[in-house]
């Protein structure tokens, strides 16, 4: 199998992956008990060296519900021949690194509110206010 480009710098080199087959269950005609379809991508995150320290670092922290001990499977049965089911799992696995590694976003910056959006719930909630005290009123009773 090739290396795993992630983007235009980091590429993950194919000794890093290693892969196991089985059995797939579901479709396969006469074939489904003789092929090991089923595909499993085993990259072990934690002593990967394609990936910078930082990023590791931080891709470690953003998947550590999916590692175990450091490393990172992926399953792929969901077509028949094991070559689409490699290449899917590759698919994911460079997807999942991606969003492990990309910056964090911007701080969010505070800002006061509008003084037309603080008029406008004010009033909204002078006009409720005003409704349920309608409810409240009742007819003054009559003197005997």
């Amino acid at each position: 199998m090739p290396d795993l480009p992630l983007n235009e710098r980091l590429v993950i080199p194919a000794a890093e992956l290693s892969w196991r087959f089985s059995r797939s269950s579901g479709p396969g005609g006469q074939g489904v008990n003789t092929t090991d379809s089923r595909v499993e991508l085993v990259f072990e995150l934690a002593a990967t060296t394609a990936l910078p320290p930082l990023l590791k670092a931080r891709a470690l922290r953003r998947l550590e519900g999916r590692l175990l001990e450091g490393t990172l499977v992926l399953t792929a049965s969901e077509h028949r021949s094991q070559w689409q089911n490699r290449q899917a799992a590759l698919r994911r696995l460079a997807e999942l690194l991606r969003a492990a590694i990309e910056p964090p976003p911007p701080p969010r910056r505070r800002t006061k509110p509008t003084r037309g959006s603080v008029e406008r719930r004010l009033s909204t909630k002078k006009q409720r206010g005003a409704i349920k005290g309608q409810r409240r009123s009742r007819p003054p009773l009559p003197d005997d």
